[in-house]
């Protein structure tokens, strides 16, 4: 019976403070003070507005970028499948102007052209990672370079450019707004929304979160493990090919140089929301903030002098770099022991 009251009498272990979960909010919470320190109109309307849309594109991406890191894989390859689904797109609008005229059928036409790409693309790496048991991070080096070629063969080496009166009825979709907020941030707010979901309140997140804790225990635990990781790249795809969509009306072209980083963005924005390299630990939350960390750092730079705009993407690796040196810390055994 003491041994009861003990137990009932035992203090309360004291409140520990998730540093994966809150330091992203609060990194970006002192960015958004020192832009505005730094130049005050860094907190205009239209700025604020101008970093959530920019932040749609790797946002988009980061999300589907999540399961895959969180199921311990890894995409080097979205950049360049944004290029070429970017390429094909404004191919078949253009072809398409003569049966179908420019009108709203040919937009969707393209539309559902990307959204096949970016399954099929992806459905690619993940069947090579799991069925052809390469390496993650060969495979996807690999269909990078052959994404990437693919559209510079596309383009002859210079640019493609969609047909002007199909531009027009396309335009609405990145430059158009609904409530008064841009296309592009209700379609990245959408994407989130469904990742968290997919990520945190289904069987198959559970599935993502135990393979990337270790595969092996996943396998003896009755999980279709080949499944499960290949459907995480086809997610990445999906991904791609909706960004993709928003992006295109925005230039209305594509040529080798486009998407060019942008794996670099979407793994850092996975990273630096607290999302475990290694896999078995992600959060959909983390990686949109993550994403607007990354675009206010290169708004704030376009605002200001402090550092030349060309070196952006220095800051983004080394953001990378500090950010998986932080996970190394103790906060992140206290992470791995809450999941």
């Amino acid at each position: 019976m003491s041994n009861v009251n003990t137990q009932q009498a035992a203090p309360k272990p004291p409140f520990r403070l998730d540093i994966k979960a809150v330091g992203p909010l609060v990194a970006l919470i002192l960015l958004c003070i020192l832009g505005y320190v730094l130049n005050p109109a860094f907190a205009s309307e239209g700025n604020l507005t101008n970093i959530l849309t920019r932040s749609a594109f790797i946002g988009i991406i980061a999300v589907g970028a999540t399961f895959v890191i969180t199921a311990g894989g890894i995409d080097l390859s979205v950049g360049s499948m944004a290029a070429v689904i970017s390429g094909v797109m404004i191919i078949t609008m253009n072809s398409a102007i003569e049966t179908f005229g420019s009108g709203l059928t040919t937009v969707i036409l393209g539309c559902g052209c990307s959204v096949i790409l970016g399954l099929g693309a992806g459905f690619i790496n993940g069947l090579l990672t799991t069925k052809g048991k390469i390496e993650a991070f060969i495979v996807t080096l690999g269909t990078m370079g052959i994404f990437r070629s693919l559209v510079t063969y596309f383009a002859d080496g210079g640019t493609l450019a969609l047909d002007f009166d199909i531009r027009g009825v396309y335009r609405p979709v990145y430059y158009g707004d609904f409530l008064g907020l841009p296309i592009p941030i209700w379609v990245f707010a959408c994407v989130a929304l469904i990742g968290w979901f997919l990520l945190n309140r289904t069987t198959f997140g559970r599935y993502c979160t135990a393979i990337g804790s270790n595969e092996g225990v996943a396998k003896y635990s009755a999980v279709n493990v080949d499944r499960i990781k290949t459907m995480t790249y086809v997610i990445q795809g999906l991904c791609v090919s909706l960004a993709t969509i928003i992006y295109v009306p925005r230039l209305g072209s594509a040529s080798a140089s486009t998407g060019v980083l942008w794996e670099l963005e979407a793994i850092a924005a996975v990273i630096i929301g607290g999302t475990v390299l290694k896999g078995g630990y992600g959060r959909i939350g983390g990686t949109v903030i993550g994403a607007l960390i990354l675009t206010t750092i290169g708004n704030i730079l376009n605002l200001t002098d402090l550092v030349s705009n060309y070196l952006n993407g220095t800051m983004q690796g080394l953001i990378i770099i500090i950010a998986v040196w932080l996970q190394r810390g103790p906060w992140q055994k206290q992470a791995s022991g809450q999941t």
